[in-house]
């Protein structure tokens, strides 16, 4: 038996989405378990089946130097303020 984690996309637009996983024994039937445990109700229109013991998993060590730099990830208050700032001092 292998566990098969399952990705759905809905109408083409959307990317695929962790839907959840089957045991199978073999590809053919995985594909037919996830058709009809996650997609019975047009749950999405594409799907994905990939065996967990396929996945590559990037450990803690792997990842924690990417973990101290805030400064990379904003939500454009920053450049916000500084262009009002901007545009105040130059009508002033």
């Amino acid at each position: 038996m292998h566990t098969y984690e399952i990705f759905l996309k809905k109408d083409g637009r959307d990317e695929y989405r962790h839907a959840g996983a089957v045991d199978a024994a073999n590809d053919d039937l995985a594909l037919v378990m996830a058709r009809e445990s996650y997609i019975r109700r047009a749950e999405g229109d594409r799907l994905w089946l990939v065996r967990r013991d396929h996945v590559i998993v990037g450990d803690r060590d792997f990842v924690s130097p990417n973990a101290d730099k805030p400064h990379r990830h904003h939500d454009g208050s920053a450049v916000a303020a500084r262009r009002k700032a901007s545009r105040e001092e130059s009508t002033s």
